[in-house]
């Protein structure tokens, strides 16, 4: 079950996106979504019935994409709009893919690149142009179905998708769950480009701001590596990528097979290690680990 805010202006928009954050949770562990239900806040004294329409042919047109059914749902009288859906799957048990699992020499792949929440915060300032909108609003609304099809293909030891706590937040709770460390490269990480420029004025949602602040236990930072970027690394996202752990032997094949997908940002961004406390991450750069 997962309902977000408006992170967009147009309200279909809006609800597929909120249909696409809630069905990732399936697709990270490999299971097919069957059966949704709509979840609803709206506040019904200030904002035309019309609005909710449209958020939730939003909804339903991005479930009817993911094969499964929308078959009712729940409404509040609410202060301000929220949208989402409880979502029931299957996945057989022997492929069950879970958040834990992870082995030393493991490489990372991240499937969608970051910046969502430090972008959505920009828009809903009115600081990012159309062109950025559209590439964010194309992230948001893929479904995460065909990077789980590959992951399902290939096989992996352990994935989870990057939503609220951010790239660090959800590789730490792998980590932690594997019992093993991570390094990331920062130079790897794929990220929407007026993400940096947004995160370098400030322009930052108070999520990212607590995930960055949760994390200084955890993470040690290149000296390098200035604020702003580390910032984008903690960036709470909205209906983000999947986050998996591949063993090396593995790992070409699984790039192979998110391509042919159609997931063409998926990238190689770390590794996991067995040096360090369980749950910890160090990030650094390709340069540096040339060093």
């Amino acid at each position: 079950m997962d309902y977000i805010t408006p992170v967009v202006d147009d309200p279909y928009t809006f609800g597929a996106i909120a249909a696409a954050n809630a069905l990732s949770d399936l697709y990270a562990m490999g299971a097919r979504p069957t059966l949704a239900l709509n979840l609803v806040g709206y506040p019904v004294k200030s904002l035309p019935l019309g609005v909710l329409e449209q958020i939730l042919r939003g909804g339903a047109d991005k479930v009817a994409e993911a094969g499964a059914s929308l078959v009712g749902g729940h409404s509040v009288d609410d202060h301000e709009p929220k949208y989402g859906l409880a979502v029931t799957g299957l996945v057989h048990p022997d492929q069950v893919v879970r958040n834990m699992g992870a082995r030393p020499g493991d490489r990372l792949v991240l499937t969608k690149p970051l910046g969502l929440g430090i972008l959505t915060t920009g828009i809903d300032r009115g600081l990012v142009n159309e062109t950025t909108i559209g590439r964010a609003v194309a992230v948001m609304t893929t479904l995460n179905a065909n990077a789980a099809q590959a992951m399902l293909a290939v096989g992996v030891h352990a994935a989870t998708d990057v939503t609220g706590f951010g790239l660090l937040g959800h590789l730490r709770e792998m980590l932690a769950a594997s019992g093993g460390a991570g390094r990331v490269w920062l130079e790897a990480v794929p990220v929407l480009d007026q993400a940096w420029d947004l995160a370098a004025a400030g322009c930052v949602p108070d999520g990212s701001y607590n995930n960055f602040h949760y994390l200084e236990s955890f993470v040690m930072w290149d000296e390098r590596i200035e604020r702003p970027a580390r910032l984008v690394l903690c960036d709470a996202q909205t209906s983000g990528g999947l986050l998996l752990a591949v063993s090396p032997e593995r790992t070409d094949d699984l790039l192979a097979a998110l391509q042919e997908q159609a997931t063409p940002a998926a990238v190689v961004i770390g590794e996991v290690v067995a040096e360090g406390p369980a749950g910890h991450i160090t990030v650094t750069s390709k340069l540096a680990t040339d060093d």
